[in-house]
């Protein structure tokens, strides 16, 4: 089909936005975009494309911005349970370690994750997913990491493929077993260590082979923190999944400066994730390499804190960066990549060009999928967003509500309804 008569279309176009580049939109007034076979064929001004295809189905965009899916690369999409009781604590005054020493915080989600059956998993996850998708998000990574244990964390990784199966949206697993030092060795946090990487990462890649033949392996993640793997720790763990043939990802300064973003460059992880305490050192790291800058909005915003990823340094260093939900139970539950939009305009002073380039285009490079999403050109999956309004200034400017009108996914239109979506 032609979609047509966009008062802006956002193509996105080129390879990912360095630097001073973020922000290029390649946009084109009244533009049109020409689909065929899941793919985008053709894309510049209406008045070309209708001259060229005038057989062609049409779906008119009807003074509406067309833009890119919106690409979530860093989620905890799966677990069991919730923590609004330990919200309301938390309101109160209690502070995090009373709250972790009466069995809350991350080890309360990884206790209701363990006991949850696949189809527990399976059935919370999927109201998540359908909201990713009602708000634009139409590629999304997503992580275990709430087992610590070999049979949870492969139950999330089944989940997720299941959820794929079933579901409109790209999944790009990542195995996040190095996320928290689980109770039984929080005397030996080395010896866990040494468990996922002698047990668990093996296991994980002849599991993989078995349940997800001809699929790309999962990524490996680790949290690189103090109270979670120290640098000597995070190392261990990424150079055996990378002997294993994993590619690497990073939680790194969330909380502490360890080194983590440094790590990272070294590895050639394909991103870094949080980068709130990133010293200039690392910063400096991150720009002359390939490694993607995940900004995580909704994570500081959900702790109440005031420090943000420090974005403008990390464009003044020439690096890639990209923004992504963190959507979990305990500090960011948000499904909605508007959001995250609308928060790096004002916390981190991207500008809506900015983060727009940082959600769509650059955030596909952080899950290395731009090759197939993130942009609208000839070859690329047909994934598209056409939205309310007419500029896509709007995105930013305005929060709290859902501008997104249709959802195409892979050259198929699903129109918005109050936050769930049905075939057009």
């Amino acid at each position: 089909m032609l979609i047509h008569s966009a008062s802006q279309l956002l193509t996105l176009a080129g390879d990912p936005q360095r630097g001073r580049e973020l922000g290029r939109l390649g946009l084109i007034e009244d533009g049109a975009v020409l689909i065929r076979d899941e793919k985008i064929v053709a894309v510049g001004k209406t008045a070309d494309l209708r001259a060229a295809y005038p057989s062609e189905p049409r779906l008119d965009a009807d003074g509406c911005v067309v833009m890119p899916g919106f690409v979530d690369p860093h989620t905890h999409l799966v677990w069991g349970g919730d923590r609004a009781a330990e919200f309301e604590m938390k309101l109160a005054g209690t502070p995090y370690l009373d709250i972790l020493a009466a069995g809350g915080g991350i080890l309360s989600t990884v206790r209701q994750t363990r006991t949850a059956s696949i189809e527990t998993l399976v059935a919370q996850a999927r109201p998540r997913l359908l909201r990713m998708f009602a708000h634009g998000t139409t590629t999304v990574e997503a992580k275990t990491g709430y087992g610590l244990q070999t049979a949870t964390e492969l139950r999330q990784l089944k989940a997720l493929l299941l959820l794929e199966d079933e579901s409109r949206i790209d999944i790009a697993p990542t195995f996040l077993g190095a996320h928290a030092i689980p109770p039984e060795f929080q005397d030996d946090p080395q010896g866990y260590t040494d468990l996922v990487c002698e047990t668990m990462l093996p296991i994980v890649r002849q599991w993989w082979e078995t349940h997800a033949p001809g699929r790309r392996l999962p990524f490996v993640d680790v949290f690189c923190e103090n109270k979670a793997f120290n640098l000597a720790q995070s190392r261990q763990i990424l150079e055996k999944a990378r002997r294993l043939g994993f590619p690497l990802k990073i939680h790194a300064d969330e909380f502490d400066n360890l080194g983590g973003a440094s790590l990272a460059v070294e590895l050639g992880a394909v991103s870094a994730d949080h980068l709130v305490k990133t010293s200039d050192a690392d910063i400096r790291a991150l720009g002359r390499s390939e490694t993607v800058a995940v900004a995580l909005p909704c994570t500081p915003f959900g702790l109440a804190e005031c420090e943000y990823t420090p974005a403008r340094k990390l464009i003044e260093a020439d690096a890639i960066l990209a923004l992504a939900t963190d959507c979990n139970p305990g500090t960011a539950w948000n499904e909605s990549m508007q959001f995250v939009i609308a928060l790096a305009c004002r916390m981190m002073k991207l500008t809506p060009a900015q983060a727009i380039a940082a959600a769509t285009i650059n955030a596909a490079h952080a899950i290395r999928m731009a090759n197939k999403v993130g942009s609208l050109e000839p070859g690329k999956q047909a994934d598209l967003l056409i939205l309310s309004v007419p500029d896509y200034r709007h995105l930013g400017y305005r929060f709290g509500t859902n501008l997104v009108r249709q959802v195409i996914k892979k050259g198929r239109v699903y129109s918005v309804d109050v936050g769930y979506y049905r075939t057009a």
